[in-house]
């Protein structure tokens, strides 16, 4: 993996290493602190642009075009809330998607199955362990953001997101987000429509480059990335773990996300 990630900034592969215990205690800090953490040049920027160059003919041929109008829930609506509620504004969604089994033998791939990564994220976010799903579609994912395309906002529904960008684009593209917005014991229904209106000075706005390993609990956090602008697509690697090995998404999901089943 030297030849890939850059192992002597991130020594995930030295666990028993000051620097590696150093890398986790700031992960931690920054995790509790805001929420997510970067590693900025974790996959190599040189290979980062080969693996969007080598993965964009296969994008072109055979990814899925998830688009759907939806809000920030996913779900039509809400015990207790009026439809007309502005928290439940809808808005657009559109990428093209490939999924884990159009990604064998990627490096997108021998990253997601690294045992190294798996065991920093667990010790990170205080988990026994982090396992890879058992889902030939959902496991490992590459996103493409075309021109006008969008990821809107939302809440997620796993604790934590792993991100790995592999192309930024000209413009647009941006992350945002507004950190711990609701909780278990406050929907924040109200809060929620102030942000969707523009209307929330606490939202927040970040920039990554080609490389940046991104983990972000974005259960509370809602969070998008706004619409690409110019010719360069964004492309990033989604890879999603659990704590509990097996872990598959249902036929509807595969269906609703990738348009069909494993």
């Amino acid at each position: 993996m030297r030849d890939v990630l850059d192992l002597e900034a991130f020594p995930l592969d030295s666990p028993k290493s000051e620097a590696y215990q150093s890398l986790v205690a700031r992960c931690r800090s920054e995790m509790a602190g805001g929420g997510l953490f970067n590693l900025d040049g974790f996959l190599k920027p040189e290979v980062a642009q080969a693996e969007a160059q080598a993965l964009t003919p296969l994008m072109d041929r055979s990814s899925y075009l998830h688009k759907r109008r939806h809000n920030i829930y996913f779900k039509k609506d809400l015990e207790g809330v009026s439809p007309e509620h502005p928290a439940l504004a809808e808005f657009e969604t559109s990428n093209n998607t490939l999924c884990s089994d159009q990604l064998l033998g990627s490096v997108v791939e021998a990253i997601y199955n690294w045992k190294p990564l798996q065991h920093f994220l667990a010790e990170v976010m205080d988990k026994p362990a982090l396992y890879p799903m058992d889902d030939a579609l959902a496991a490992f994912n590459v996103m493409r953001y075309q021109e006008g395309q969008a990821l809107n906002w939302h809440f997620d529904r796993s604790e934590f997101t792993v991100t790995l960008l592999l192309q930024a684009p000209e413009k647009g593209g941006e992350f945002e987000y507004r950190t711990e917005l609701r909780s278990i014991d406050d929907p924040n229904y109200d809060g929620v429509a102030r942000l969707l209106a523009g209307d929330d000075p606490q939202m927040q706005r970040m920039n990554v480059v080609p490389g940046t390993l991104n983990v972000f609990r974005g259960v509370n956090t809602p969070h998008r990335v706004t619409p690409v602008v110019g010719d360069r697509a964004r492309m990033i690697a989604v890879l999603t773990y659990y704590e509990r090995p097996g872990a598959r998404f249902t036929a509807a999901e595969q269906l609703g996300f990738y348009g069909r089943t494993a």
